[in-house]
């Protein structure tokens, strides 16, 4: 197989142009370690490396701004909104955030395809006009504020851009806008420089005028990858973007567009393979692979391409354990890292703290969990089970921390640790949860071989703390935990934990974007389902539909052309394809397979290999168990008689044996959870066991009126007594 990067520096190096010279620009980082490793493949001697750039890393060189993380942007656009918004009406930050980093985005967007601002602001304004009545002469006071909003959205974006430029800082679509602005400024500074743009596909319409100004002023070339099957047909969306260029730059009236290729009616080897639920398509990948490796143990021209990301996890863990190599492309969420659990259920317990006294439940949680617990282990002592115990055997509903203590001796510093007072001060606890990662990284310290990778969880999670912290000291917004707590679990989402490996060795796994210019002979895609692959239909954004439509927005139209295009365009130089579909109908995105997956049937170019696959059973064997009665446990049973048995003992006996035997004979209990409310089972109890006290005295002899009578004034004591002892505190 001849990859698309090694045939566009083929066509280079037929030419005069000098390598090094020249600036190689690509749709992502990822391609151009690829590009390097094919050009020095190709080269027979020693030439200086040119320069391989994202198209991001040179907008942002065109612009001279600096593109900032989504938090940062969230503060910085939180100061000017206080700036510009009456007291009385301001949000605070946590409420703020949920419609802000839409109204981001819809910046970024209309910033990215060059809208003229002020327009559609007072399109959109006029919008909202109409759908809250605002013919009504009596709008209330709530109408009023949320249409001020819309407003005066062209005075908050002026602001928040000029405040950004002013810092040559901003968001990818001012980034862009910037760099439109300044691209004659730069053409007349590098008059010979050389550009050659790779791979692209769905350009915004800052990269158009961008790649067009270049390509007229002769300082570019561009190849495009797309084959001539897709373009051809008018309808397929695999090709829409290609015949927009194609047909509307004015550079291709007298320049030939390269290329138009013809590798999709290529004979290949395509499975299609249902199967049921997500954790079925991770197995199927790996008992794949197996069969792949006997074949060729380097699976150097292999990779998995995942359609949702949620299977990274399930994936890595079956991969075969004989692989060589592997190079995983994708970071793994923070957000899926135990380590982020402790801190959610250390952020619930404080935000939802009234007194100094803490629901056992939440207390169970985090000393249940494996990264607090090594805190309260001191020689053979479990600590952490000792109070975890003391809470069931006295029904303890809220408990103190000093109550803890006293159960825990010499555990006083972890305890105010994680169940002290954290005063709702977002400082404090960055302090707490800093303190806590140092104390359990020296605990893992002790025995660094066997903990790697759990230190390296501690040292990310240490990061995100010191970035809150920076957010905190710079934009001082953050009033409480709970506004602290839904900044956390903002950077998780965003934040990942970058896997180490040889980047062109081995097989590799990646996300759909990440497959951009690269080609390999056999490709597996997992979660080809609708909702998935494509997306489908999605609408973060405050700006309606048609208004998309008559500004030239990007609309679902349109993301559903670039996923087909990523979809068809690992197909054109594959040999071997399998495609993996959940067939499981309750899935959330599952259940029905993808449009894809129809339209290759339809088109009948190739032969599909159609495979439904069910997970494997094993067979199991009834057999009855039988247990000898041994001399011990004869004995144990003339113990349990001699203190009688109880019905519900009996009960158990008929109905299961092995319950009475374990409950009984070995004596195991079930797990006794705490009583939050008195159960019916525990009244019973109480109940039974007043009576018991009335009236065992009383064997042999006849009640009378008086006797029932002392009996009646002894209620309340007996049942209070017995509440005390069943009930505990």
């Amino acid at each position: 197989m001849v990859s698309f990067i090694h045939d566009v520096l083929l066509d280079l190096n037929s030419g005069d142009e000098k390598f090094s010279e020249i600036t190689f620009i690509l749709p992502n980082k990822r391609s151009g370690v690829f590009l390097k490793t094919e050009l020095g493949n190709l080269l027979d001697e020693t030439a200086f490396a040119p320069a391989i750039i994202s198209i991001e890393e040179f907008v942002e060189h065109l612009s001279e701004l600096k593109n900032i993380s989504n938090t940062e942007l969230l503060f910085e656009f939180y100061s000017v909104y206080s700036k510009l918004t009456k007291k009385e009406l301001l949000e605070p930050f946590d409420s703020f955030s949920k419609w802000a980093q839409i109204l981001i985005q819809d910046f970024n967007e209309i910033d990215r395809y060059l809208i003229p601002q002020e327009k559609i602001f007072d399109y959109l304004s006029a919008i909202k006009d109409v759908e809250h009545w605002s013919v009504q002469q009596d709008q209330t006071e709530l109408v009023k504020n949320y249409l001020s909003l819309w407003k005066n959205l062209h005075l908050y974006y002026d602001e928040f851009s000029n405040n950004l430029k002013q810092k040559k800082a901003g968001y990818q679509g001012l980034i862009y806008r910037e760099a439109v602005n300044n691209i004659q400024s730069y053409i007349q500074s590098n008059e010979k420089k050389s550009h050659v743009f790779v791979g692209f596909n769905a350009l915004n319409t800052a990269e158009e005028m961008i790649i067009q100004e270049l390509l007229e002023n002769g300082l570019a070339k561009i190849y495009w990858d797309i084959d001539d099957h897709f373009l051809s047909k008018k309808n397929h969306d695999a090709a829409l973007f290609a015949r927009q260029y194609k047909n509307n730059w004015n550079y291709f009236n007298h320049n030939s567009y390269n290329w138009i290729i013809s590798n999709y009616t290529k004979e290949k080897n395509i499975q299609v393979i249902g199967i049921p639920k997500n954790v079925g398509q991770a197995k199927y990948i790996g008992s794949l692979l197996e069969k792949l490796h006997k074949k060729n143990t380097q699976l150097n021209n292999t990779a998995i391409v995942l359609g949702d990301e949620k299977l990274l996890i399930p994936v890595i863990n079956s991969l075969p354990e004989k692989l060589d190599a592997i190079n995983i492309t994708m970071g793994l969420p923070l957000k899926s890292i135990p380590l982020a659990s402790l801190f959610e259920n250390l952020f619930h317990l404080h935000k939802n703290k009234t007194n100094l006294a803490v629901h056992y439940q939440d207390i169970v949680n985090v000393l249940s969990h494996s990264f607090a617990r090594p805190l309260f282990i001191k020689g053979k002592t479990d600590y952490a089970n000792l109070i975890i115990e003391d809470i069931q055997k006295h029904n303890l509903i809220y408990v103190s921390p000093e109550r803890l203590k006293q159960t825990a001796v010499n555990q006083s510093e972890a305890i105010d640790l994680l169940f002290g007072n954290w005063y709702d001060n977002p400082t404090v606890s960055i302090q707490n949860c800093q303190q806590l990662i140092q104390k359990v990284k020296d605990y893992y310290n002790e025995n660094k071989k066997d903990h790697i990778l759990a230190l390296e969880y501690l040292y990310r999670f240490n990061e995100v703390f010191n970035q809150i912290k920076f957010f905190l000291e710079k934009y001082n917004c953050i009033a409480n935990i709970k506004t602290l707590f839904g900044l956390f679990k903002e950077l998780l989402n965003n934040e990942s934990l970058d896997f180490r490996g040889e980047p062109l060795q081995g097989l590799q796994l990646m996300g759909m974007l990440e497959s951009r210019v690269l080609d390999f002979e056999t490709v597996i895609i997992s979660s080809v389902n609708e909702g998935i692959l494509p997306a489908g239909k999605s609408n973060n954004s405050f700006i309606p539909f048609d208004v998309k439509i008559e500004n030239n927005l990007p609309t679902y139209k349109e993301k559903d052309a670039v996923y087909s295009y990523h979809f068809y365009r690992l197909l054109q130089r594959a040999k071997n394809v399998f495609i993996l579909y959940n067939t499981e109908p309750d899935a959330i995105k599952g259940g029905e397979k993808s449009r894809f997956i129809t339209q290759l049937e339809i088109e009948g170019i190739h032969e599909l290999h159609h495979i439904l696959i069910s997970p494997k059973v094993p067979p199991i064997s009834n057999t009855q168990i039988t247990i000898s009665k041994s001399e011990l446990i004869m004995n144990r049973i003339k113990e349990v008689a001699e203190k009688g048995f109880s019905p519900s003992s009996l009960t158990s006996y008929i109905r299961n044996p092995l319950d009475f035997y374990y409950q009984k004979i070995l004596r195991v209990k079930q797990y006794e959870d705490v009583e939050e409310t008195v159960a019916s089972n525990t009244l019973g109890t109480v109940v039974h066991n007043t009576l018991e006290d009335f009236y065992k005295p009383l064997i042999g002899h006849f009640l009378t009126i008086e006797t029932l009578k002392g009996l009646k004034k002894k209620i309340e004591k007996t049942v209070t007594f017995h509440f005390k002892d069943i009930y505990k505190e």
